[in-house]
């Protein structure tokens, strides 16, 4: 049996090596036990969906089946389906939980196991270590999908349209569809698919998607909403003269964006967008939550309207806690690797809502968003941002933040360090509150390295010397 361990958002591993069927049973038998302690009235409740990956329909049905051979009355999906429309349909119908199978960005040859708790948002950390400790306790049970249908304990579904008419409400779909603008989306041959494209249908707003069909080698790149995956995108904004790419992920439960010259929007500036469009053309206010490697402008927003800010380590399940408190008036939230939260829909990250939405503050500007940023900068001033991952043995990374940390320099890269924050990695900071990061995975052997500076210049420097550090310690 493998070790089965809850990264970030659930449990990934490499296909026919550690993801096999048999331990996807167990850790779907650990699940139940888990939920048993839970909800002691007998009568268990939950869902499977899955993404696109090579596989993953069995493996879905195999969970199913560990679920009905246990007495848990199991709905499976009929089809492939994004991860937040399974968070979505646990809180909606109130279910004990829901399962996905799905590695999100991770490469083709992985897949995973993510827990979507009654809340309708990802497994705590609390959840998941409890889950961790019943892996392997109880031998699992299973009754073939068949069977379990036939005895009316398993169901296969198709995706209700609640989660589409929420989303459409929220943004005001019909006013997006009136717009006279082309719009690129990009689902990374990933769970997205056309549910953008189809949302927006009917109206004066044209939309194209590309990659859209399913590719379990998601075509020779991450499906992962960074730039350097994005140069098909890039090249079909120019060449068609749309006014903006919209991205999400392999589960679709991350957000990414170009804007009309083929030029990344990071991850930081669309959090940015949203917040300002929430609190000036909604109405809206409420805490913000930044995760470590979030942006010092989301910071300088907060400040301004006086709103409370929340700074969390990586990972949305940081920011996931944050939003399930009602004490905390939450608002708006996000990560730097593209998961963001929002009042009003579910305490999950979702890049089809956060798409939609990122449209909807565009138009509201009329403005290309290129200048939106430009904008947003004259105000709160001008920051860049940059991300590298580096494949470097993982106690070579460790090394390198231990010795930030213990042994900071008092300059980097030509500039004084002023001052030094641990709460995830190691992040030095500067005079004029540039900083870059040092932070060791928490899901795969790569050392990050994250750098946000005053200039493009002053960033690509500080980049530079992270990088020549990481490869040479």
């Amino acid at each position: 049996m493998a070790i089965i361990k809850f990264g970030t958002d659930g449990w990934r591993a490499r296909i026919a090596e550690d993801f096999t069927f048999a331990n996807v049973e167990i850790v779907t038998q650990a699940l139940i036990d888990y939920l048993k302690t839970q909800n002691t009235s007998g009568k268990l409740s939950v869902v499977v969906g899955y993404d696109r990956r090579f596989a993953s329909d069995l493996f879905a049905q195999r969970s199913a089946e560990v679920f009905a051979g246990n007495g848990v009355a199991v709905d499976l999906f009929d089809s492939d389906v994004p991860t937040p429309l399974v968070s979505f349909e646990v809180k909606r119908r109130g279910l004990d939980g829901g399962v996905v199978i799905t590695a999100s960005h991770n490469p083709p040859d992985f897949n995973g196991f993510k827990f979507k708790a009654p809340f309708g948002g990802s497994a705590t950390p609390v959840i998941t270590n409890q889950i961790e400790k019943l892996v392997g306790a109880t031998a699992p049970l299973r009754m073939p999908l068949d069977e379990a249908r036939k005895q009316g304990i398993a169901n296969v579904i198709t995706a209700p349209d609640d989660y589409r008419r929420h989303i459409e409400n929220f943004v005001g779909i019909n006013e997006l569809k009136k717009a006279d603008a082309l719009v690129i989306v990009d689902p990374m041959h990933g769970t997205g698919g056309r549910w953008i494209e189809n949302m927006l249908a009917g109206g004066k707003i044209r939309v194209e998607t590309i990659r859209a069909d399913r590719d379990p080698m998601f075509g020779g790149v991450l499906p992962e909403p960074m730039p350097w995956n994005l140069e098909l995108t890039s090249r079909v904004i120019r060449e068609r003269g749309a006014l903006m790419a919209l991205v999400t992920d392999g589960d679709a439960d991350r957000v990414g964006a170009m804007d009309e010259r083929g030029e990344y929007i990071n991850t930081h500036q669309i959090l940015m967008i949203l917040l300002l469009h929430l609190v000036r053309n909604k109405g809206l206010k409420g805490s913000v939550v930044r995760t470590f490697s979030q942006s010092v402008i989301v910071r300088r927003i907060a400040e301004s309207y006086g709103f409370r800010l929340f700074e969390t380590p990586i990972g949305f399940k940081h920011i996931g806690e944050i939003m399930l408190d009602p004490a905390n008036d939450f608002l708006t939230g996000g990560e730097e690797s593209g998961g963001i939260g929002v009042r009003g829909h579910i305490p999950e990250r979702d890049g089809i809502f956060n798409s939609l939405l990122l449209l909807e503050a565009v138009l509201a500007a009329g403005k290309k968003p290129s200048e939106i940023i430009r904008d947003i900068w004259g105000e709160f001033g001008e920051f860049h941002f940059e991300r590298r991952d580096l494949h470097v043995p993982i106690e070579s990374g460790l090394k390198l933040v231990a010795a930030m940390r213990d042994n900071t320099p008092s300059e980097f890269a030509g500039h004084k360090v002023t001052g030094v924050a641990t709460l995830d990695g190691t992040k030095l900071i500067f005079e004029d509150e540039s900083w870059v990061l040092f932070r060791q995975s928490g899901t795969e052997p790569v050392l990050r390295v994250y750098c946000e500076a005053t200039s493009v210049e002053k960033m690509t420097k500080m980049m530079d010397e992270g990088v020549r550090l990481a490869t040479e310690s």
